[in-house]
């Protein structure tokens, strides 16, 4: 037996004999961390093994699923979990992973013969605890705290159960690696035996998985590989809503997006979204303006909120929740030079109602009109949505999907939607809708 000691970098898994600050493939600093491989001298190579192959139109593609019954996550999975395939399931801590999980086990419980809840984390009483809180009552659900991955692929072979949950990857170590758990060897040799036993035996597995301070996954990036499915659980765990994002799904779309908000009782869906999100909003207010966003093939209605305040310094600030700053600073620059507002005094903030983090350019209509709103102290129209993508000169470019969302708009109660122009076909006529080249046009209706 001869042990080798190396560095390997926690961000990319980049190997270095000896300890360097900075890793010469990703650029990050101090992530190196020391490791140690167990090579057998015995070993020798072994010829491979010609295998059989099978023609590709001769290969069975029946596609067996797991409905959830959980319509918001089964739309983000591409219309339930598929059979044998490897899920991981990341978010920050307290956002309400085993939450979720908790809720799936519950629901695939229901039509499958045995789920087993693994746990690294917790010991099954702290698990039995939230159980009842959520009122599970599903009695083919198996807890197993251990996080030696061969104990828990011993209980997989003995249990042989049709669904397996994993809390968390980063926990579980193998004896067979003399690194501690986190580490890169150990999450992706785990991980690897792991998804081989799913993909074996056919068997859906959901894997949680850390994340770090900057918000992306934690461990190496083989690990996004390896997975079919990358999840990704959103919100701040101080207000009620929570989002789901596919940023990987190899048998779905990545555009679906699955809302639900946090109660006592654990993650309930939102059917009707745009009607919480502009729940509570205050009449003939400043400041504010309507949008309507596309996550995936659904619409949603949001408030952009906005205040402007002179500076006490002689730099202003900028801050935005839900929104990109540099966009943001980009269409302050479009409102001074085209609107001759003098903006360099004042401090801006911006802020999506509700919690959402927005990446549509069709917002930045109304993020304009609520800053300007904001500047004048004039109200904008309350049923009025503002849609168009603003451009550096000024004008209001085309949007995708624009029927939709003045469907969305219509339904909620809206009376009056503003955009650019448009060359679209079979407009809704049933909401009065006032086109515009540029914003110089609109703020003269304004003023």
């Amino acid at each position: 037996m001869k042990v080798k000691t190396f560095y390997s970098c926690n961000a990319c898994g980049y190997r270095s004999p000896k300890w360097v600050g900075k890793c010469p493939d990703c650029d990050a600093w101090n992530t190196f961390s020391e490791e140690q491989e167990i090579k057998n001298s015995a070993q020798r190579e072994h010829q491979g093994i010609k295998q059989e192959t099978i023609p590709l139109l001769h290969q069975s593609v029946d596609e067996k699923r797991y409905m959830t019954g959980i319509e918001e996550f089964d739309r983000v999975m591409g219309g339930g979990i598929v059979n044998g395939s490897v899920t991981l399931l990341s978010g920050e801590p307290g956002i309400g992973k085993s939450t979720l999980t908790l809720t799936l086990a519950q629901k695939i419980a229901e039509q499958t013969e045995s789920v087993l809840y693994v746990s690294g984390e917790e010991s099954t009483y702290q698990i039995g605890l939230r159980a009842k809180r959520m009122g599970v009552k599903a009695e083919n659900i198996h807890l197993l705290a251990e996080n030696t991955l061969e104990n828990i692929l011993a209980t997989l072979e003995n249990l042989k159960p049709s669904f397996v949950i994993v809390d968390s990857i980063q926990v579980i170590h193998s004896a067979s690696v003399a690194s501690i758990s986190g580490s890169i060897t150990q999450v992706r040799m785990c991980a690897e035996a792991l998804q081989s036993y799913a993909k074996k035996n056919q068997v859906p597995l959901i894997l949680i998985g850390h994340v770090t301070k900057e918000g992306t996954l934690a461990g190496p990036k083989i690990l996004e590989h390896l997975v079919d499915t990358v999840l990704v659980l959103e919100g701040d765990r101080y207000q009620q809503f929570r989002v789901i994002r596919g940023i990987k799904n190899r048998f779905g779309s990545t555009n679906e997006v699955g809302l639900f908000e946090m109660i006592e009782d654990g993650l309930q869906e939102i059917k009707n979204a745009s009607e919480m999100f502009l729940d509570g909003r205050k009449e003939n207010s400043f400041g504010s303006a309507l949008s309507v966003i596309m996550e995936g093939t659904r619409p949603l209605i949001l408030e952009i909120q906005a205040l402007t305040n002179i500076t006490n310094f002689g730099y202003p600030k900028r801050a935005a929740s839900g929104f990109d700053v540099n966009r943001l600073q980009l269409l302050i620059a479009v409102i001074q030079k085209h609107l001759n507002l003098n903006l360099s005094n004042q401090d801006i903030f911006v802020n999506v109602v509700g919690g959402m983090k927005i990446n549509d350019p069709s917002v930045d209509l109304a993020v304009v009109m609520a800053i300007v709103s904001s500047y004048l102290k004039k109200p904008l129209p309350e049923k009025t949505v503002y849609l168009g993508e603003l451009g550096l000169s000024g004008e209001i470019r085309n949007i995708t999907h624009l029927n939709r969302r003045l469907q969305e708009a219509e339904k909620i109660g809206m009376s009056e939607t503003i955009t650019g122009v448009t060359k679209a076909k079979n407009v809704n006529k049933k909401m009065a809708h006032q086109k515009f080249s540029d914003l110089q046009s609109i703020y003269k209706t304004l003023k």
